[in-house]
């Protein structure tokens, strides 16, 4: 009787065992497409942006490469439209969605609907806060801003800065203005910098630093000796705000992403830095990750970052500073820019 009950448990562990193989390969089957392609959801927030359309030209040329079914959907910088995007993306039965958030915050829904439906999230660029997601992939964002803060107090150690920080939904701009005030901040303990205004931009918009700008220089009579724009796009607007005043080109300004526009305004001389994202790199990344979850396999882990809730597994890539001394080598020598659209 003994060796009867002993014998009945590995039989139940191996039944047990069975059951959960066949549930997988179910799971495995619904999220393959009609023709048998892999199927990916992938949520992006803007096409506003260069470097936005840059990520889905990236996205879906590494899918047609790999021949991934790719789902995408653009929320316009709009949250519940994203929630609503990502639910629709969940009932087309996903294997993994790639979601880059409008709202850092809000978006915790989408991973919390995603898992229920059994589908795996990555965070894309933008980490998901307070979220069990289960991959982040991005760059290194804290160092990002960093190399912002470092650039513009070794080229302006002393004067009058504007610091502008990007949307508030995006937890990058924390980030970025959080590694730039490493930098910065000494200089204001020692009484050498003195910011006149600090202010968030809301959605990234190149209108509102513009308007931002203008105030500040209004306030201050024109008096601004560097600014600290988060980005190319808010760049752009800070400098159409200084080209009014007749002050481009005469106050350092900070941007990221290395757009075009961007590259045009630094051989120009109106734009003092950009930091090189290769986006290219990262879409790459992304969709061989999400391919390699989706089989089982270790997606390359290089760090853990922490989102308020866990400590998500992450791959963070290198960014690089630009300017007039390494544009060719760094945008146009990498492919990323092409000389004739560079000099025009």
């Amino acid at each position: 009787m003994e060796s009867c009950i002993r014998c009945k448990y590995p039989i139940m562990s191996a039944l047990r065992a069975v059951f959960y193989f066949l549930v997988l390969l179910f799971l495995a089957s619904c999220s393959l497409s009609e023709n048998g392609k892999f199927r990916l959801g992938v949520s992006i927030p803007t096409q506003r942006e260069e470097r936005w359309v840059r990520d889905v030209q990236k996205l879906r040329s590494e899918c047609r490469r790999k021949n991934i079914d790719m789902r995408l959907q653009i929320s316009d910088n709009d949250a519940a439209r994203q929630l609503a995007q990502c639910e629709n993306l969940i009932a087309q039965k996903i294997s993994i969605l790639i979601l880059a958030p409008h709202d850092a915050f809000a978006a915790s829904v989408i991973v919390e609907k995603a898992h229920r439906a059994g589908i795996r999230v990555i965070t894309y660029d933008r980490l998901v806060m307070k979220a069990d997601v289960d991959l982040y992939i991005s760059f290194d964002n804290l160092k990002i801003g960093e190399l912002q803060g470092q650039f513009i107090t070794h080229r302006v150690p002393k004067g009058a800065y504007v610091v502008l920080a990007g949307a508030p939904t995006d937890n990058n701009a924390t980030l970025y203005r959080q590694g730039a005030m490493k930098f910065i901040q000494p200089f204001i303990d020692k009484g050498d910098i003195r910011v006149v205004m600090d202010q968030a931009v809301k959605d990234w918009q190149p209108m509102e630093a513009m308007k931002l700008i203008e105030n500040a220089l209004t306030a201050n009579g024109n008096r601004i000796d560097a600014v600290l724009a988060p980005n190319d796009g808010t760049a752009g607007g800070v400098i159409q705000a200084l080209a009014g005043r007749g002050l481009a080109g005469k106050v350092p300004v900070t941007g990221q992403d290395s757009e075009l526009a961007a590259a045009h305004r630094i051989v120009e001389g109106i734009q003092t830095m950009t930091i090189f994202k290769d986006t290219r790199e990262l879409a790459v990344e992304a969709v061989e990750a999400a391919e390699k979850m989706a089989s089982g396999r270790d997606p390359g882990v290089n760090n853990a970052v922490y989102n308020g809730k866990i400590n998500v597994p992450s791959i963070l890539l290198t960014a690089v500073v630009v300017d007039r001394d390494n544009l060719d080598r760094v945008l146009i020598g990498s492919g990323y820019l092409k000389r004739e659209d560079v000099y025009r």
